[in-house]
């Protein structure tokens, strides 16, 4: 007898599957000449942003805590690389000063201190990972200890991003607003879909342990953990610190390959953005945050082109399809759909037996 699969198997061959299609086959038709710079470079876009979705599933759809201001751990991980990059040009600018171009436009001459640790790349890479990470328990501490939940949470994380956006947009710390950077290589789509493997082997690693099973918990009935004597606020600020480094994460890996960070993409609107890719690909599920994030960039790329001004529209819309329609997403959608056709062949089985002729039993 052969042992029957086990899911944590199941789960390998899709990964393995997804990443030699997203990490090798995409790339080797690029050096081929079936894929364009510009596809890949899309599809670069579209892997870092599902990073995003990742976190934002695990601390909304297994833990059932709606954060909306995950834009704001996405941009401090895109501006930290932003700076670093914007640094290393330094000199080659119009003005050749020592300092990024847009400092001299601003009338500032001497490169201010916040900047000068940025000069290394570690310690860029470091800040996209960990200053998000710090934040988000900062903000956890602050809030989960003190047993705020649910849509008083959703609203203060909604304030702090607002906040930030209004920051960046006043330049009052002389980020510049926009931080542009090279184009794409064919190196950095293939680290960048080799880390979305390893940040949903991650995700999967903690859905399926214990800790998972907790945030589940947290998530379906929190006050009976709570009176089982479970520390349910350090559970929350763990994946909430999770879910903002994947953020971060997802940051350092997108603006090098679309070359510009602006506040526009770090406010409230962008966080609103990316629960509807979640939604929309079904919560719960972690395939579903990659599938949501990609479909739905996808359709703003092909759509925004024709019919830009209809873009927030037809976004509202699938939102309100997903809640009316249905609520498990494309996931859950696909799920029905394979459960359907199971009952049906079941169903056609008997009956072509039967109208045969043969008797079912010695069938």
């Amino acid at each position: 007898m052969t042992a029957p699969v086990r899911p944590w198997d199941r789960e390998l061959v899709r990964v393995g599957l997804f990443g030699a299609v997203f990490a090798v086959g995409l790339p080797t038709a690029n050096g081929l000449g079936f894929v364009s710079d510009y596809y890949l470079n899309l599809f670069g876009k579209y892997l870092a942003l599902a990073i995003l979705a990742l976190g934002m599933d695990l601390i909304w759809g297994y833990t059932g805590i709606l954060s909306l201001g995950q834009a704001i751990f996405f941009g401090i991980g895109a501006y930290s690389i932003g700076m670093h990059m914007m640094l290393e040009s330094s000199g080659k600018g119009v003005y050749g000063e020592p300092v990024p171009d847009f400092m001299i436009w601003n009338q500032v001459y001497a490169l201010p201190l916040f900047w000068k640790p940025y000069t290394s790349a570690v310690f860029a890479i470091g800040s996209s990972l960990l200053l998000p990470a710090l934040l988000a328990t900062v903000i956890g501490v602050l809030t989960f200890r003190r047993r705020l939940r649910g849509t008083y949470f959703a609203i203060l994380t909604q304030a702090i991003a607002f906040a930030v956006w209004l920051m960046l947009n006043r330049n009052e710390m002389k980020l510049g607003g926009t931080k542009s950077s090279p184009g794409t290589l064919r190196a950095l789509y293939v680290v960048t879909a080799a880390v979305l493997v390893g940040a949903l082997l991650l995700a999967q690693a903690i859905v399926r342990s214990k800790t998972g099973l907790v945030l589940e918990a947290i998530r379906d009935n929190e006050r009976r953990l709570e009176f089982l004597g479970y520390d349910t606020a350090g559970f929350k600020i763990f994946v909430f610190a999770v879910s903002a480094a994947l953020a971060g994460l997802a940051g350092l890996l997108y603006a090098p390959q679309v070359g510009i960070i602006t506040p526009s993409q770090v406010g409230v609107l962008p966080s609103l953005e990316i629960v509807i890719w979640v939604a929309f690909g079904g919560r719960g599920t972690l395939w579903g945050a990659l599938v949501g994030a990609i479909s739905v960039n996808w359709l703003r790329s092909v759509l925004t082109g024709t019919y830009p001004r209809l873009w927030p529209i037809i976004l509202g819309g699938l939102f309100m399809a997903v809640i009316l329609l249905f609520p498990a997403g494309l996931i859950g959608l696909a799920v029905r759909a394979k459960a359907l056709v199971a009952r049906r062949g079941r169903a056609v089985a008997p009956a072509a037996v039967a109208a045969s002729g043969v008797n079912q039993h010695t069938a």
